[in-house]
């Protein structure tokens, strides 16, 4: 694909635009199945379409990064920092030990915004589960996915989820 028309220097912002428009039309999405259907049932089927994406998100990356199935937690960790929430949420990534790898999303444009409006966090702890385990899988089925915090759990201070990722 060719896209002379863009200037150069526009690319970083056009792929944060990119990743707000693509959160922005996942939350209509789920309100429009939420007013429907009920919040259980729209978590329900976000949950099976979450299955399906962040494979699919996985497998892009790693591809775009030229990285095989099987890395471990180093290639998770730069997969992590290529995802679409990566260029508009805030997030950190500690290491425990050479076998545990944390990632916490520091500020969450859902959760933010739901603070601003002063709601409730959103549950989504279900969803992240799934998005989270089946990512790690799909870059190594080693990695095991531990939930640290995620509403409607509670969550630290500075952090909207943490998830710990393990390999023996």
């Amino acid at each position: 694909m060719k896209f002379d028309y863009v200037p150069e220097e526009m690319w970083k912002e056009i792929a944060v635009d990119f990743a707000k428009r693509w959160l922005s039309h996942d939350g209509l999405w789920f309100q429009e199945v939420e007013k429907k259907y009920g919040i259980e049932k729209a978590i329900e089927i976000d949950i099976e379409a979450w299955k399906k994406q962040t494979v699919l998100e996985a497998r892009r990356i790693m591809n775009l990064l030229n990285i095989e199935k099987g890395g471990g937690l180093e290639s998770l960790e730069k997969c992590l920092k290529y995802r679409m929430y990566a260029f508009i949420n805030e997030q950190k990534i500690v290491w425990s030990d050479n076998k545990t790898l944390e990632f916490y999303m520091e500020t969450c444009r859902v959760q933010r915004a739901r603070e601003l409006k002063n709601l409730e966090y959103f549950p989504c702890k279900e969803v992240g589960i799934v998005e989270y385990s089946f990512f790690a899988a799909e870059i190594d089925d080693r990695i095991k996915t531990e939930v640290i915090g995620c509403p409607p759990d509670k969550i630290g201070p500075g952090w909207h989820c943490g998830w710990r990722f393990s390999i023996e």
